[in-house]
């Protein structure tokens, strides 16, 4: 027990120890919170001689005491670094993968010498371990270990100890360990600046760009904005987005479906201008996609995007597109417009849809399919709300009516329950 002063000198080591080995696991994280308080004030040759040896077996379940006697102890490379050494080897990927977890604060406590001379072959190392779970933690440390390299040989170190590891991990056999790296290998860019960026880390984000897991492409287009802010928007147009096209335009719609996905999120890292030059005629040409599935998301996707760019850009480049297809000869794109509407309305607004959205519905009243009728008066039960009360009654309630008697039962039954919902009875 501490002494009657709360010195905890006067701790008994070996009922440390005992805390240190308990199952009990807050009874262990407790005991390593005081540690290099303890190790602080026995100081370093008590540490050395009396508190040490009874750790070699414990750093093994809880590194936190190397952090802990790391932050503390003055004789690092003798006290601590051959046990780091032996857990960064051992034969138990479990600890491994302990200690590429906790990699980047190790890598604090122990300072730039030992890093550059210890940690960066033990880094090298546990970013080609057997395990993918080992793997795949340290390819997260990545960034943030390169981060806190020293400054005066951080980009040498870079370029010829970690980029050959990260080149082999950007084709792992481990989906996990893929996205692991993914999310973190554009960060790579700001450090190494423009040109090591467009020689070296720009074909690897092509090929993660390719990737087959969704989520590594993800985590790739999630974090282009580090790129752009390096490179500059022109370089990362005629480097990335071609890939970007062609994944949009890809076989599997699947494929395509991903790429859509993305868009909202790729267009808000990219600006307006860049995407109405690269990308909007894309976003139109999925509206009339063969799958279904494509048009629905694209439908969707429009929506994201006036929410991110805003009503007024709507108004000049989605909508003129949108309402244009209700004359298209496929009564599948006319019902497309439709959707859109359905979509778009409560973003654009109320003067927007009543001017421009509005009459284009109540024209298609007259189309010959059926099905494109009936959804014309879901459609005016979906807008309704956003329309005034006199465009309601004096436009939308003798529409509604006529549908209301129509031939087909289904447009019958859809048009007799827009006005009840509307309360145009």
């Amino acid at each position: 027990m501490a002494g009657a002063d709360g010195d905890d000198s006067l701790y008994p080591i070996a009922v440390l120890i005992d805390e240190l080995r308990n199952e009990d696991v807050q009874l262990r994280l407790n005991s390593i919170k005081k540690l290099s308080t303890i190790a602080l004030a026995l100081g370093v040759e008590r540490t050395r001689t009396e508190l040490l040896p009874f750790l070699t077996d414990t750093i093994y379940d809880e590194d936190e005491v190397l952090l802990a006697l790391a932050e503390q102890l003055e004789d690092l490379e003798t006290l601590v670094m051959p046990t780091l050494r032996q857990a960064a080897e051992d034969k138990s990927w479990r600890v491994r993968y302990m200690v590429a977890d906790k990699f980047s604060e190790l890598q604090k406590a122990v300072g730039p010498e030992i890093t550059k001379n210890d940690l960066v072959p033990a880094f090298q190392n546990l970013l080609k371990d057997c395990e993918a779970e080992v793997r795949a933690a340290a390819a997260n440390k990545v960034k943030e270990f390169c981060e806190n390299l020293p400054e005066d040989n951080r980009e040498q170190i870079i370029m010829t100890h970690i980029l050959p590891c990260v080149k082999e991990l950007v084709s792992d056999t481990n989906q996990h360990v893929k996205s692991a790296l993914a999310s973190v290998i554009m960060g790579l860019s700001t450090i190494l600046g423009k040109d090591n960026t467009i020689e070296h880390l720009l074909p690897l984000f092509l090929a993660q760009l390719k990737d087959e897991c969704p989520e590594v492409r993800l985590n790739i287009i999630s974090n282009l904005d580090c790129v752009n802010e390096v490179i500059g928007i022109r370089q990362l147009s005629q480097s990335l987005l071609p890939a970007i096209v062609e994944l949009a335009e890809d076989a599997k719609w699947r494929v395509r479906l991903a790429i859509i996905e993305y868009m909202p999120l790729l267009a808000g890292q990219l600006g307006v201008e860049f995407f109405d030059e690269k990308l909007n005629a894309l976003c139109m040409a999925w509206l009339i996609d063969h799958v279904y599935a494509i048009r629905e998301a694209a439908t969707c996707n429009l929506m994201k995007l006036v929410e991110k760019f805003g009503a007024e850009w709507a108004q000049n480049t989605i909508v003129p597109k949108v309402l244009g297809m209700a004359n298209d000869p496929n009564y599948l794109h006319r019902m497309t417009t439709l959707f859109c509407i359905n979509a778009l309305s409560e973003a654009c607004g109320q003067e927007i849809t009543t001017k421009q959205m509005l009459p284009v519905v109540l024209k298609m009243s007259n189309d010959q399919v059926a099905n494109v009728r009936f959804n014309v008066a879901k459609s005016l039960q979906k807008i309704g709300p956003v329309l005034d009360s006199n465009a309601l009654q004096t436009e939308v309630k003798p529409v509604l009516e006529k549908l209301a008697s129509d031939a087909d039962m289904d447009v019958k039954y859809f048009a007799q329950e827009a006005i009840s919902v509307l309360a145009l009875a």
